[in-house]
């Protein structure tokens, strides 16, 4: 979970969303802890910020300041109580999408369900797809890659039972929407990238929207990460054609491993599980298709260095 200062927010429970947006304007705080609030209390909130600068409690008032308005790149002058709407909007969409796609098929983890609605899955796409954030399917980000399809994203995370102690490596960073998700529920999240831009980029996306609980490092993920290990989960967003075994070795006892397995048209979900005497037991989730795993996935079995494979 992140370390960040928020209050408790334990109870958040999903039902009819057109209730929700009826009832009140929700959105996130700089934390990502969901606040309801009504809509006239966020306009008296917005009035007080702006009249107010700085207010600690017990603290005099700032003297008022004459500033020329900031303005966008259209001239327009933003105000804090449009930043709200704005983010009460995506909120609703989070809230829809939960309900539509997650819910009805099955996720039912409560806590998996709250890290859902804390993450704004629109910081995590290029501006040109901001609008399909929340549509049912994955999206481009860059480099051949894409942002899992949202229902994929939840059920991954609600497979591998997730414990707040627990010790999570994300192979397949991207954008950081998996290793965001997973951050709302445990303690850390160990991440790698091995596109330079996009790990980069998601490094300091995930900083800017508080996920200090992340260690993003750009890298090959067909080996894990030999210094952290073992890790009670591990989760790769990226299909090689055979599980590789030095993830397997890196499992702690009772750990678990959930990936995409198989050629580009022939991918199954697969749930890796390891007991306490080490002993590994394979489960098949489900067809899938994700984009294949690069680097060492790509040698021929024999173990020697071949040519990418066209499939």
């Amino acid at each position: 979970m992140r370390s960040v200062c928020k209050p408790p927010f334990d109870n958040l429970q999903f039902s009819d969303p057109s209730s929700v947006i009826r009832s009140s304007t929700l959105t996130r705080d700089r934390g990502g802890e969901v606040r309801k609030m009504t809509c006239r209390t966020w306009l008296i909130i917005a009035s007080m910020a702006l009249a107010t600068p700085g207010c600690e409690p017990g603290a005099p008032a700032a003297a008022p300041r004459q500033e020329t308005p900031k303005t966008d790149r259209a001239g327009a002058s933003p105000t804090r109580e449009n930043d709200a709407q704005a983010e009460s909007v995506e909120f609703e969409r989070r809230t829809e999408m939960i309900e539509r796609q997650i819910k009805s098929r099955g996720i039912d983890d409560e806590r998996v369900l709250r890290a859902i609605a804390n993450v704004p899955r629109h910081e995590f796409v290029p501006a040109g797809y901001r609008d399909e954030a929340y549509a049912d399917g994955p999206l481009p980000i860059g480099h051949g890659q894409t942002i899992s399809q949202p229902y994929i994203v939840a059920l991954m995370t609600q497979s591998v039972r997730l414990e707040p102690t627990d010790k999570v490596l994300d192979i397949g960073t991207g954008s950081g929407y998996q290793a965001a998700v997973l951050a709302e529920i445990v303690d850390h999240v160990y991440s790698i990238e091995i596109v330079e831009p996009l790990g980069k980029a998601a490094e300091t996306r995930l900083r800017r929207l508080g996920y200090d609980n992340v260690s993003v490092r750009v890298g090959d993920g067909f080996q894990g990460w030999p210094d952290e290990a073992p890790f009670d989960v591990i989760v790769l967003a990226a299909a090689p054609e055979e599980i590789p075994p030095p993830l397997i070795e890196q499992l702690a006892p009772g750990g678990r491993l959930i990936l995409p397995v198989g050629e580009r048209n022939d991918q199954h979900l697969m749930l890796i599980e390891k007991d306490d005497k080490g002993a590994v037991t394979r489960k098949d989730i489900g067809a899938v298709r994700f984009v294949p795993m690069t680097g060492e996935a790509e040698k021929d079995l024999s173990g020697e260095t071949g040519e990418k494979r066209d499939r």
